[in-house]
């Protein structure tokens, strides 16, 4: 089996990418722990300094919206770059490698914008359907060239 080193290219520039705006997403969520000296555990929170500008154990709103983004990009970028890494083994055209990387990072992109700055739906679930459906299309792409 060989791989075409452009379309192997255009998969290591998007995954890169969409793997840095996951690691970005989870330092946002310690940003915003720290903002709202909200944590999650108890430990969190022994320093005494902390307890005295307010530090708590539980749950806030600006901290849990960036959590599920960081939360669906894990389950959406990982399947990707597992699905994406078996695709550019089918000799996709170059054209259609490159579209279809550059779809799905253009809707994972944008669907953080979307849930970040709490934009109205659809626009949340339409990057989320697209992302998917790219997924779906190279799971079926794999599948029908192993078969």
């Amino acid at each position: 089996m060989e791989v075409d080193k452009d379309v192997f290219g255009a998969f290591a520039f998007f995954g890169a990418i969409l793997t840095v705006k996951m690691i970005l997403l989870s330092l946002m969520t310690a940003r915003q722990r720290f903002n709202t000296m909200t944590f999650i555990a108890s430990e969190d929170v022994v320093d005494p300094d902390m307890k005295k500008k307010g530090a708590k154990v539980g749950v806030h709103e600006d901290v849990e919206r960036v959590r599920r983004a960081h939360q669906n990009d894990i389950e959406n970028i990982i399947p990707f770059l597992l699905l994406g890494f078996m695709y550019i083994f089918t000799a996709p055209a170059y054209s259609t490698a490159l579209l279809v990387f550059r779809l799905f990072a253009g809707a994972r992109i944008l669907h953080s914008i979307v849930y970040l700055f709490i934009i109205p739906q659809p626009a949340r679930a339409l990057t989320f359907f697209v992302g998917v459906g790219v997924n779906l299309f190279m799971a079926f792409k794999i599948i029908v060239a192993f078969m």
